[in-house]
C-alpha cells in the first residue's frame, strides 16, 4: 500500500500538470510551481491550458480535494515536498542539441530553498549527463549559501502518449527509476507503490542508463515509423500496396502491429526533438549516429508526400486552387501542432498560391494562435463545412470523426473528385468506387510502378 507523500513538481506544461494530477489523484499532497501567474490562475479556477483527454475533471476534483495546490511562490515549493520534480522544457538548442537552462535554473531554485534532504527527480527529457549537471548546479548553490545539505538526484523519465497521457500515468507499462541510493529507491518506491500494485512496474537501473532509456524509446518508436514510410515510397515505385505489405510483416510476433502505419510524417513535442537531441549527443562524444541522422531525414521528407499528391492530380498548378483539410493537430485527441506535417502541407499551399479550408477537433484555437488572420486560411467549424466550394480534400490527422465519411457528400461538395489521404484512412477501391481519385501512402495512385 502507498503512503500520502508531499510531493512538489515545477513546471506545469504537459508532463508536470498530468504527472500532478495523477500523483494527487492516489492520495499525495501536490504543489505545483510554475513562473507563468496567468497559467497558475487559471488553473487554480480549474482551466487547463492543453487539450488532453480526462485531464480537465482529474485537475478538478483534486483541487477541490485539497490535494493539489498551484503557485508562482517556488520557495512555497521547495518548502513543500522531499520529493521535489523537475518538469520543464527542454526545448531544441540552435544545434538540436537539448537546451538545459531551464532545468538547471529550477535546480538552484530547489538549492536557494532547501533547509533539510531533498530528492530532486528529472521529470523532463534530458541527455544522459544531466543529473551529473543538475548535482554540480545544487552544490554550488549550497556552497554559496555555506551550508551543507544532503540531497539526491534521481531520473524518472516519463513515457506519455499524447492523447493518452492520463491512462499512461495511471496504469504505466514501466516507471524507470534512476538511482544508485537504496533509500532514494525506496522513498520513489513508496511515491509509485499506488500504479505498481498489480505487477512489478518499477524498473530501477543507474542515472545514466534511466536518462539514455527515453531517448533509446522514443527513437525506436521514430525509427519504426520511418522505416515504414521508407517501404511505402518503395512500395509507390514497384507497383505494391504497402498496406498488404503491413499486415504480412505484422503478424511476425518480432515485428508486431504497433508502430508500423506508414503515413505523412511524426509531429509533435518528443520524437523530432529526441532524435534530434541524441543525434547530437551522439556528435558531442564521436560517434556518427547514421541510422538515427536517416530517420530524421526521411520523416522530413515524408511531410512533403500530400503536396506532391495534390501536385500530381493538378498537374502542378495549384494557384487559385482550395483545399479542404481534414485534422490540424500532429495526432489525434491532443490539439498540439508542432512539427505537424499539416503546417507543411499548408505553407506549402500558400507558397503556390493556394487557399486552405480546414476542420480540426480541437486544434483550430492553437492554429489561429500560430497563424493569425490571414486571407488563405478559413477554419470551419465543421468537417462538411470544410469541403464547401473546395477543389481537393487532403486528410492529415486520423481523428475518429474522419474514419466513415460519407463519400458521395465528399464527391458532391468537391470541385474537383480526389482525396489525398496521408494516414491511409480509407481503401482505395471503396473510394475510386465512388468516383473519387484516392492518392494515399504507398497505396492507390500513389503507386506508379518505375521500370529499372
Amino acid at each position: 500500500m502507498g503512503v500520502s507523500m508531499k510531493v512538489t513538481v515545477f513546471g506545469i506544461g504537459y508532463v508536470g500538470l498530468v504527472q500532478a494530477a495523477v500523483l494527487a489523484g492516489v492520495g499525495h499532497n501536490v504543489v505545483c510551481v510554475d513562473v507563468n501567474a496567468e497559467r497558475v490562475k487559471n488553473l487554480k479556477k480549474g482551466l487547463i491550458p492543453i487539450y488532453e483527454p480526462g485531464l480537465e475533471p482529474l485537475v478538478k476534483a483534486n483541487v477541490e480535494a485539497g490535494r493539489l495546490h498551484f503557485t508562482t511562490d517556488a520557495e512555497q515549493g521547495v518548502k513543500h515536498g522531499v520529493v521535489q520534480f523537475i518538469a520543464v522544457g527542454t526545448p531544441p538548442d540552435e544545434d538540436g542539441s537539448a537546451d538545459l537552462q531551464y532545468v538547471l535554473a529550477v535546480a538552484k531554485t530547489i538549492a536557494t530553498h532547501m533547509e533539510s534532504h531533498r530528492i530532486i527527480v528529472d521529470k523532463s527529457t534530458v541527455p544522459v549527463g544531466t543529473a551529473d549537471k543538475v548535482k554540480a548546479a545544487v552544490e554550488a548553490v549550497l556552497n554559496e549559501r555555506g551550508v551543507d545539505i544532503p540531497f539526491d538526484v534521481v531520473s524518472n523519465p516519463e513515457f506519455l502518449k499524447e492523447g493518452a497521457a492520463v491512462a499512461d500515468c495511471q496504469r504505466p507499462d514501466r516507471i524507470v527509476i534512476g538511482t544508485d541510493n537504496p533509500r532514494v529507491e525506496d522513498k520513489m518506491r513508496e511515491l509509485y507503490a499506488p500504479f505498481n500494485r498489480n505487477h512489478e512496474k518499477l524498473i530501477v537501473m543507474d542515472v545514466r542508463s534511466a536518462e539514455l532509456t527515453k531517448y533509446a524509446a522514443n527513437c525506436m518508436l521514430a525509427t519504426k515509423i520511418s522505416f515504414m514510410n521508407e517501404i511505402a515510397n518503395l512500395a509507390e515505385r514497384l507497383g505494391a500496396d504497402v498496406e498488404k505489405v503491413r499486415q504480412g510483416i505484422g503478424s511476425d510476433p518480432r515485428i508486431g502491429y504497433h508502430f508500423i502505419y506508414p503515413g505523412c510524417g511524426y509531429g509533435g513535442s518528443c520524437f523530432p526533438k529526441d532524435v534530434q537531441a541524441l543525434v547530437r549527443t551522439a556528435e558531442k562524444v564521436g560517434y556518427v549516429p547514421e541510422l538515427l541522422r536517416s530517420v530524421e531525414s526521411v520523416n522530413r521528407r515524408q511531410k512533403s508526400k500530400l503536396f506532391d499528391g495534390l501536385s500530381t492530380y493538378f498537374d502542378g498548378d495549384l494557384a487559385g486552387k482550395k483545399i479542404a483539410l481534414w485534422g490540424l493537430s500532429f495526432k489525434p485527441n491532443t490539439d498540439d501542432m508542432r512539427d505537424a506535417p499539416s503546417r507543411v502541407l499548408m505553407e506549402a499551399l500558400w507558397a503556390a498560391g493556394a487557399s486552405v479550408q480546414a476542420y480540426d477537433p480541437e486544434a483550430m484555437n492553437e492554429t489561429q494562435r500560430i497563424y493569425g488572420s490571414r486571407s488563405d486560411l478559413t477554419l470551419m467549424g465543421t468537417k462538411e463545412a470544410a469541403l464547401n466550394g473546395a477543389d481537393a480534400l487532403v486528410v492529415c490527422t486520423e481523428w475518429n470523426v474522419f474514419k466513415a465519411p460519407d463519400f458521395e457528400e465528399i464527391k458532391a461538395a468537391l470541385s474537383h473528385p480526389v482525396i489525398v489521404d496521408g494516414r491511409n484512412q480509407y481503401d482505395p477501391e471503396l473510394v475510386e468506387g465512388y468516383g473519387l481519385a484516392y492518392y494515399g501512402i504507398g497505396r492507390g495512385r500513389s503507386v506508379r510502378i518505375v521500370e529499372g
